[in-house]
């Protein structure tokens, strides 16, 4: 015989005592019509709709905004427990009631070593994405905006005030690095928060709600996608909507690297707005950005209630304290003529390349060694199986040498905010990266 599979309908029919209790929302109107219908007769013999030519698949988690003046008939002989099934079934997100009851969310807090000033329902708050509910009384937007401000303002000023003289674009791919979607997305993982399958508003708070859209349509426009990450417009393509460069309808124009800094995001991205439809009807997201809102969201809520030392402490130990090797972030297409500029800017000898060592030459593997000297300071040193590599390789040595210089004692300017802060000693400023 075969087992009946009891996914959909054992939570509802046969432990409704399981469910949080909404005792003060049952005198006040439903303002969404559809929900999500349950195996038991009784309460598809209760649940009525107010139009039935609609198709029943459509706007089965609308927003609690989209359908005002929408009452859902709920006959009086219907159990208590089904017409508290019913009314959190309409929510689109999950009560601030239910976030006091919900073992998720307190481990979720506990985890984060979060202390009582900064509630538990704010937390719940963080994990509500705007797709799952547009309201902005009761989603993570606002958090995420401030949040997403905070992680900028302090990632950038660790990375320029330890490194001074790195290309704008290694400075860029630091930033996505440590704050970046896909980083954050992991941080998310690390902190054992889970994605629900479809928001609502019986939904266990301490899930991450939000409505996931295909990760094949938002491919193409990602990105990381196979595009010139120079040029505004890609040929035949319409132009980007919500990008805040000038002359953005125009097809084949160069996006410079100064221009990134002046129009573009922290990550040297396009800004494309609300391209996607962040709090319209029926928006969906991804889950890297779903994620990225909801650790934003915390850092937010975290310099809302605990204030800026604790905002800083906790940027602190879970995005600052991440190792990043930034010399691997460097790709030079010639590094000995940019060797050659570096000098010439500086008022240094031109670069000579000499010989170190080497060691089989006459056989199928050498090694030689090479030293790129500017008058008697040796400016890098390289190993290659040929001369042209190991000269390269001194290049790149002699570059990198150059532009991840670190001053020995490292203050931000963050580090000054307060009564009892020390003075402020300037940083160094470089000129630049070498322009070609």
């Amino acid at each position: 015989m075969k087992a009946l599979r009891l996914l959909r309908w054992s939570g509802s029919v046969l432990s409704p005592r399981t469910r949080p209790c909404l005792s003060h929302l049952l005198q006040q109107p439903l303002s969404n019509r559809r929900f999500l219908s349950a195996a038991a007769s009784p309460l598809q013999q209760a649940i009525q709709y107010q139009d039935q030519e609609h198709d029943a698949e459509e706007d089965l988690w609308g927003s609690s905004q989209a359908h005002k003046g929408d009452d859902l008939v709920i006959p009086e002989d219907m159990p208590q427990s089904l017409q508290q099934e019913a009314r959190l079934r309409a929510l689109p997100s999950p009560p601030l009631s239910a976030a006091k009851s919900s073992a998720k969310l307190a481990a979720l807090h506990a985890r984060l070593s979060f202390s009582p000033r900064l509630p538990i329902e704010t937390l719940a708050r963080c994990l509500v994405d705007a797709t799952a509910d547009s309201n902005p009384d009761f989603n993570n937007t606002s958090l995420a905006i401030l949040g997403r401000d905070l992680y900028s303002f302090y990632t950038s000023e660790a990375i320029l005030c330890r490194y001074p003289r790195l290309p704008t674009a290694v400075v860029f791919a630091a930033m996505a690095a440590y704050i970046g979607p896909k980083t954050l997305t992991q941080i998310t993982k690390e902190w054992g928060v889970e994605l629900v399958a479809e928001p609502g508003g019986e939904v266990d708070p301490g899930y991450l709600q939000c409505r996931r859209e295909d990760s094949m349509l938002v491919r193409k426009h990602s990105p990381d996608s196979d595009t010139d990450p120079t040029s505004a417009v890609e040929e035949g393509q319409p132009p980007i909507a919500g990008a805040n460069r000038p002359n953005a309808e125009q097809k084949g124009w160069r996006r410079g690297v100064s221009s990134m800094t002046v129009y573009d995001d922290e990550f040297g991205d396009l800004v494309k707005g609300s391209a996607r439809g962040g709090r319209s009807k029926g928006a969906t997201t991804t889950v890297e950005d779903a994620c990225a809102r909801f650790v934003q969201a915390v850092m937010g809520a975290v310099y809302l209630h605990r204030g800026k030392n604790a905002a800083k402490l906790f940027f602190k130990e879970h995005i600052l304290s991440r190792h990043l090797n930034v010399g691997k972030m460097f790709e030079f297409k010639q590094p000995t003529r940019d060797l050659s500029r570096l000098c010439a800017r500086e008022g240094f000898e031109s670069p000579v390349a000499r010989i170190l060592s080497e060691t089989g030459r006459a056989t199928r593997h050498p090694v030689f060694v090479v030293g790129v000297f500017a008058g008697r300071e040796k400016l890098g040193e390289g190993a290659g199986s040929s001369l042209n590599e190991a000269r390269i390789r001194a290049a790149v040595g002699a570059l990198k040498g150059w532009y991840l210089y670190s001053p020995l004692e490292v203050r931000v300017p963050s580090d000054v905010e307060g009564a009892n802060a020390r003075p402020w000693k300037p940083v160094l400023v470089d000129i630049g990266e070498i322009i070609v």
